[in-house]
């Protein structure tokens, strides 16, 4: 992350300049506050700490210059002063400040104050992404909609029943990353050609094969985000689940044939709410199942198909299963056609 510092006064931009580059920051420095306006408008850094009292355009000028100016992304502003009292703490607020550093700054206290901006800028990065690269996927996709919001609520129910569990490495933020990256499990079905994706009927061989390349594509796609933006968890958890959720617990799945703890447990996690999503629902090929049937084909599959610690996790929360399909619904109706079922296939 690259931090802008503005200072008037050099041995105080040297010093932090010196505080953040230990941190592991980038940083570049300005001397004035055009100087600051100048290289914010180039995009390059999106948290600025500025001293409050400087020459020309103070650091309050500049925030408000900063508030009123047309950015692509919000700009986190941190002034750096040493004024005191409740009246300073008002007009740098309503300024539009988000944080404050008292002069002279404690090194750990700027760490701290400078990560509590990242958690803001990354929500931002986080939610703007979600949202553009799951429309995308509804432009796309003819399963989309409220198949998206069934994923996540499925998923969401399943780790917490893991949560509850106290399965290694799911906590309250495992959940809630789940529940917002799951929508994007099949964001790689952008690419695949219309004459498979929007055919109207089952696949050939030839045109599965074709359409199992949307794991890959989409954890290309999402992998190429997180290059750029290493640190962002939640990509890293999109990317896993596009590449995984059609993996197999017994490793005869695609598009790596893993097996067990191998698959990433967002990807097993994901497998479960895609696969049920899939046969209560209407296809082309097929009518909706019952959840009764529904049901007792995941069972089955259990160990082959799914973890184990999964089909249990979906037994205990079928209820909530059942009312998240009535939320979403999709107007198929309330009779149900249980015919068919071995001529139904879960690839």
């Amino acid at each position: 992350m690259r931090i802008l510092i503005v200072d008037d006064d050099d041995d105080a931009l040297k010093m932090l300049e010196r505080a953040l580059s230990q941190s592991g920051y980038e940083v570049e420095t300005a001397r004035s506050g055009d100087e600051a306006l100048a290289l914010l408008r180039s995009g390059s850094s999106r948290l600025v700490i500025s001293d409050w009292e400087m020459p020309g355009m103070s650091g309050e000028d500049l925030c408000r210059a900063v508030r009123a100016g047309d950015f692509s992304s919000y700009v986190y502003f941190i002034l750096l002063t040493s004024h005191g009292g409740s009246a300073y703490t008002v007009r740098g607020l309503s300024a539009g400040a988000d944080d404050f550093i008292s002069k002279p700054f404690d090194p750990a206290e700027l760490s701290v104050r400078v990560r509590a901006g990242e958690r803001v800028l990354a929500l931002e990065t986080r939610d703007l992404t979600l949202f553009a690269m799951a429309k995308l996927a509804e432009s796309r996709d003819p399963e989309t909609g409220s198949h998206l919001e069934r994923i996540q609520g499925y998923a969401r129910v399943l780790a917490e029943q893991l949560l509850k569990l106290a399965h290694p490495g799911v906590d309250a933020e495992y959940v809630r990353l789940l529940h917002l990256t799951s929508p994007l499990h099949d964001i790689g079905k952008v690419g695949i050609p219309d004459a498979v994706l929007l055919k109207p009927g089952r696949l050939s061989d030839r045109e599965f094969e074709v359409m199992k390349t949307h794991t890959v594509l989409g954890a290309e796609t999402l992998g190429a985000a997180l290059a750029k933006f290493p640190s962002a968890a939640f990509l890293r958890m999109a990317r896993d689940i596009a590449l995984s959720h059609h993996e197999r617990y017994d490793g005869a799945g695609y598009p790596r044939g893993l097996a067990r703890e191998q698959i990433p447990l967002c990807g097993r996690i994901v497998a479960v709410a895609d696969v049920y999503d899939a046969l209560i629902s209407r296809r082309v090929y097929k009518e909706p199942f019952a959840h009764d049937v529904a049901r007792e084909i995941m069972f089955a599959k259990s160990g082959t198909h799914f973890d184990p610690v999964l089909t249990e996790a979906f037994r205990q929360a079928e209820e909530q299963f059942i009312e998240i399909r009535k939320r979403f619904g999709d107007g198929v109706g309330a009779e149900l056609v249980r015919a068919g079922i071995r001529g139904f296939s879960l690839r």
